[in-house]
């Protein structure tokens, strides 16, 4: 069995306005939360300038979201989020025969009147990034035979994504629609992340969006894996007895020690990890980047 393992997490995030900003508002969520069998040592949010107002609080989905204002001109926004977190493995036991019938949970989890309510389906409908497409679920349909059981047509359908999509940075954007993304074949985790929770509620399966990051130097002896170096993401589906399960289609991984979790949402607009409204500033260049060490 995996060890659990201690991880710093660095994301630094800059941009190089011109002309100059007057007037900022932003939303970060960059401060990942104890909890999916992680706990949090110690996290510290850095931004320069010195924001005017400030404040920390969670959101829905039990995400820490920080809301700065910034009434001083400035030409460089810097937002460091530094992170001790220690995460252990979370599905070294996991028996994918063992899980719920697909169809099974799919019918129990339809709309009916008076049926109980099951916070899972927060996470069942089309999102402003994930609608609901006839051809998701036909790609999906021959991981998911009647009677499959639910973790494995999951993990079958992680493996044929990550089989027939490439991955190609700078290939496609955050506004390029999901049936592009996915005739074209080809994307960033995102891409790959929102590919597989639209395959997921086509079928009538509950699948969340998973913000985070990766190892940047795995243990010897192991793949380096794709979008280290990076915030990366990933999907986790529901399963009754099993509960959520993440899974990771960029590296076709069930997600273990070497991943941090960092947000949960419906997709990647819920969990951005930085945004907000400026006056001034009609050009700008972004630089970020993303550092995991054991730590």
């Amino acid at each position: 069995m995996s060890r659990p393992q201690r991880l710093r997490v660095v994301h630094e995030t800059t941009y190089r306005y011109s002309p100059r900003v007057d007037v900022a508002y932003h939303l970060a969520c960059l401060m990942p939360q104890s909890g999916h069998l992680q706990q949090v040592a110690d996290a510290e949010l850095t931004i320069e300038p010195k924001p005017a107002q400030q404040h920390t609080s969670t959101d829905a989905f039990g995400n820490l979201r920080t809301y700065f204002a910034l009434f001083t001109p400035h030409d460089v926004l810097r937002v460091r989020a530094d992170s001790h977190v220690v995460v252990t493995p979370r599905f070294d036991d996991l028996d994918p025969g063992a899980s719920a019938r697909w169809d099974a949970v799919a019918r129990a989890l339809r709309y009916r009147v008076k049926a109980p309510f099951w916070p899972a389906t927060d996470f069942l409908y089309a999102s402003p990034f994930v609608p609901i497409l006839d051809e998701l679920r036909a790609y999906a349909e021959p991981s998911f035979p009647a009677g499959q059981r639910l973790v494995a047509g999951a993990i079958d359908l992680m493996h044929r994504i990550h089989t027939d999509f490439t991955y190609q940075p700078a290939s496609t954007s955050i506004s390029t629609p999901l049936a592009e993304v996915f005739a074209q074949r080809k994307g960033v985790c995102q891409d790959y992340a929102h590919v597989m929770l639209g395959c997921l509620r086509a079928l009538g399966l509950p699948a969340a969006y998973v913000s985070g990051y990766l190892l940047t130097q795995p243990p010897p002896g192991q793949p380096r894996l794709l979008g280290a170096d990076a915030s990366h993401a990933w999907v986790s589906v529901w399963c009754p007895q099993v509960g959520w399960v993440d899974l990771d289609p960029t590296n076709d991984t069930i997600v273990g020690a070497s991943h941090v979790t960092l947000a949960v949402g419906r997709d990647f607009g819920d969990v951005t990890p930085l945004r907000g409204v400026i006056r001034g500033g009609s050009e700008h260049t972004l630089k970020v980047a993303v550092s995991v060490v054991p730590g």
